[in-house]
């Protein structure tokens, strides 16, 4: 189903919902094709706030008897360039760090430091806010496949800090790693710390960013993140 959809597939997603409902077909193909059950309540679609969360409230939506839940990593950003991820982190110190990038700009370590506890304190901020109630219990718990989800990704900072982390915390948990659009250079790096990577759109050459390939990509607001949130939370009493 999935291959007939994405050779007819423009490359710019009208928006993440758009984006979301191609993906999770993506995802619906690959769980077949690896045999994977999804009807004893043991998957896990984990997105990564902001825009992670709409993609993956709706691939949750369309994978029977999935679970939903949020995840919070952060990405740490070079001196005088906050576009620029050099890494990312995660609550407990979870680390990744894009080493290359770190000696080209001769990134010091009072800097990292500095950085690592402003990111620390932001992820606290948020999961404060978005208050989803299952943040990491769920995974070790019961889940025998997470799906991490994001809208997008360049560098693959915050998706690779995250898959670190799930399986130092759940080691026997498959993961896929689902995403609308990411460079082949990304993808590749993403497939050394996962079980599997399904890209509806891996792009070959200049990439420029995720922005580029949704025609909305507007920013998604704490508040809409809550409501989704909310929602989840009403679903499951």
């Amino acid at each position: 189903m999935f291959n007939s959809i994405k050779d007819k597939f423009q490359l710019r997603f009208k928006n993440r919902v758009f984006a979301a409902n191609i993906l999770a077909g993506a995802a619906q193909d690959r769980l077949k094709e690896e045999k994977i059950e999804t009807d004893k309540n043991n998957l896990l679609v984990l997105g990564i706030p902001r825009g992670g969360v709409i993609v993956a409230d709706i691939v949750a939506s369309k994978i029977d008897k999935s679970d939903f839940d949020i995840i919070v990593s952060r990405k740490l950003t070079a001196p005088h360039n906050s576009e620029l991820a050099i890494g990312a982190i995660m609550e407990d110190g979870t680390t990744y760090l894009n080493d290359d990038l770190v000696r080209d700009l001769e990134v010091n370590q009072e800097y990292m430091e500095r950085e690592k506890e402003k990111q620390i304190s932001e992820i606290r901020r948020r999961k404060f806010l978005y208050r989803s109630g299952l943040y990491g219990e769920t995974i070790k718990e019961k889940t025998n496949t997470v799906i991490l989800t994001d809208d997008g990704a360049a560098t693959g900072a915050t998706l690779i800090a995250v898959s670190r982390w799930i399986k130092k915390n759940s080691p026997k948990s498959r993961l896929m790693i689902g995403l609308p659009v990411a460079p082949k250079k990304t993808i590749e790096l993403l497939q050394k710390e996962c079980d599997y990577v399904v890209v509806a759109s891996a792009i070959s050459t200049g990439f420029g960013g995720v922005a580029n390939y949704y025609e909305d990509f507007r920013q998604v607001t704490d508040e809409e993140v809550m409501q989704i949130c909310e929602k989840r939370i009403k679903l499951k009493e």
